[in-house]
């Protein structure tokens, strides 16, 4: 059994201890416990701070922390269209195919809920560890695990819906506004600063703690703040600190940067474990969109687009191991796929606008349901740190250092095949922008990270307007209608919705 069942056995063993956390925003009021443990003497030892620590990882496990369920970032995007049958949440998940969808969405909801449940659990850690008498360095990493862990989950919420409830203490006012989205970024910055000087390198955990998070993983997070606050020289700093960290380094082959094979290898800055059991320990992220069908490892959701398919430069093997195609063979296993989708789909010009297929990163070996729930959600790899600091570095009017970075992911990638992905030898700082926004989608496809790029980037309205994005509005998701009516709608909602 691989080391990270470890850490997920004694994560798991918080379950009972962090029912004080309630899943909504505003119902972060107190709730007395049916038993002797309390908010107020939990935690209180050592061995309750690592439990109540344990407890903030655990949030990473429950299907609702990947963006409700449903990878509905990269169905917003052009690299994926909704997938899944036709008729299977074709009302539900089918609109933000077409930014149709509306703030009673329920996907929403969950992510909100879940988010700030983490929230709740990593303040509790920041609060009350402090002054628990123990080892001072395993306290000083436990209270860097929650920061960088709230910097996580605040993140996501301050990119999804802009100016969102600052929560840092364990115990949360009634009538909590919506925090200015300025305000809600230099608490991550501090939270991931304070990470920084707390974590340990990741060569400096022992093999039970892999998949906790690192000083490498607080800097490459800070680093991905800063490009999306425009701040390239911070961006340029913290990439470049871990990768002269000398901790890190590509995978050989592309194709285990995110399989079973490269799990907490030479690539990994910060992922998710996962038990291949549909249940506590399994991670649903993978089973959502599993094949369908033949063999039957899940629903098939967040199906690649035509479009991602033409992104790839002639030749390059990625383009094979990020899609699944009906009729290839994985781990011995023919892929024959669900049989009421369509193989092929035409619109109304006859002109074919999407083919049965899907994403192949999230596959894991096997031909049941409950193996597909083993795959480790990858939240940051190398890869992606390299090419956040080349496009930092070109901003910053260092393009041949930027080029060195960028042609590191190339290389990795046409695996010793010098005939294709040719090293980039671009001086202009504008193309070479293009050209490492690029790279980003092809090595980091259906991973979560395009329709966020394209939003800080100012490209979201050009690319994604045939889809039916609005500028000005689908930017932010709309506030979940039930925290809306919670706050009695005292809360502005986001603009255009």
């Amino acid at each position: 059994m691989r080391q990270f069942t470890i850490i997920s056995k004694r994560i798991l063993q918080v379950l009972v201890l962090v029912v004080l956390l309630p899943v909504s925003c505003d119902d972060f009021l107190d709730k007395p416990l049916q038993g002797k443990l309390t908010q107020e003497n939990f935690p209180t030892s050592a061995s309750d701070a690592l439990l109540a620590t344990n407890g903030v990882y655990n949030i990473m496990l429950k299907s609702s922390f990947h963006f409700g369920l449903f990878p509905i970032m990269d169905i917003m995007s052009d690299d994926a269209r909704k997938g899944s049958n036709p008729d299977d949440a074709a009302s539900t998940i089918g609109p933000f195919d077409k930014f149709t969808h509306i703030a009673t969405e329920a996907n929403l909801s969950r992510w909100w809920s879940t988010l700030y449940e983490g929230i709740r659990r990593a303040n509790v850690v920041i609060e009350k560890v402090p002054v628990i008498s123990m080892n001072a360095t395993l306290r000083d990493r436990y209270i860097g695990e929650a920061s960088f862990l709230r910097a996580l989950f605040y993140f996501d919420l301050v990119r999804a819906w802009g100016d969102v409830p600052k929560v840092t203490t364990s115990t949360v006012p009634l009538g909590l506004p919506r925090a200015n989205a300025n305000e809600i970024y230099d608490l991550i910055v501090a939270d991931l600063e304070k990470a920084i000087s707390g974590l340990p390198e990741k060569s400096d955990y022992a093999s039970a703690d892999l998949g906790r998070a690192t000083r490498g993983a607080a800097k490459s997070l800070l680093a991905k703040v800063y490009l999306f606050k425009g701040d390239f020289v911070n961006a340029e700093k913290y990439a470049m600190e871990v990768i002269n960290s000398a901790q890190y380094d590509l995978m050989p082959d592309f194709a285990d940067a995110n399989s079973k094979a490269g799990e907490f290898g030479a690539e990994s800055v910060f992922e998710i474990g996962a038990i291949g059991i549909e249940g506590t320990g399994g991670v649903q992220y993978g089973n959502v969109q599993g094949v369908r069908g033949t063999p039957n490892r899940g629903w098939g959701f967040n199906r690649p687009t035509l479009d991602l398919m033409d992104a790839f430069e002639p030749g390059d093997p990625r383009e094979d191991k990020t899609i699944v195609f009906l009729g290839e063979v994985l781990d011995g296993i023919t892929i024959a796929g669900d049989g009421p989708t369509l193989d092929e789909t035409y619109d109304t010009n006859g002109d074919l606008i999407e083919i049965e297929c899907y994403n192949q990163k999230v596959w894991t070996p096997g031909n049941n349901v409950p193996t597909q729930f083993d795959h480790n959600r990858r939240i940051i790899r190398y890869a992606d740190v390299l090419l956040m600091a080349a496009e930092a570095l070109n901003k910053n009017n260092k393009p041949a250092e930027a080029r060195v970075q960028l042609n590191k992911v190339r290389a990795r990638a046409r695996h010793g095949n010098n005939a294709i992905l040719l090293d980039i030898t671009e001086n202009n700082k504008d193309l070479l922008h293009e050209i490492i926004l690029h790279e980003r989608r092809v090595e980091l496809a259906m991973e979560g990270h395009r329709f966020w790029d394209l939003v800080r980037t100012g490209k979201a309205a050009a690319v994604l307007g045939p889809l039916g994005f609005v500028a000005g509005k689908h930017e932010l998701l709309p506030v979940p209608q039930n925290e809306m009516d919670l706050t009695q709608n005292t809360w502005t909602q986001n603009p255009g919705w």
